[in-house]
């Protein structure tokens, strides 16, 4: 599975796993597994921090859940190794 982090429309922010070469372009994706929502990002350098280390001890992260289904999608970031390690301990 590919970890990514997810923006949508409505400000929406989603650390997901997705089949490897799922096509990421389109404004709704389905089958996003292990999702875990922004609530408060918690970082010193902003969303990106969240790709490159993943969450603080100062994040607010929401338990894990499947998404069948995420419409209005406005970018998807790679996740580092180190960030995922994080965001699956957090």
């Amino acid at each position: 599975m590919k970890k990514v982090l997810i923006t949508t429309e409505h400000r929406g922010v989603w650390y997901a796993e997705v089949e490897e070469g799922k096509d990421l372009t389109t404004p709704t994706l389905t089958d996003l597994k292990n999702c875990r929502m922004v609530i408060y990002w918690g970082t010193t350098k902003g969303l990106q921090q969240l790709c490159e280390t993943g969450p603080t001890s100062s994040s607010k992260i929401s338990s894990p859940a499947d998404i069948p289904v995420l419409h209005k999608v406005t970018a998807v970031f790679a996740i580092s190794e180190k960030a995922a390690e994080a965001w699956n301990k957090h």
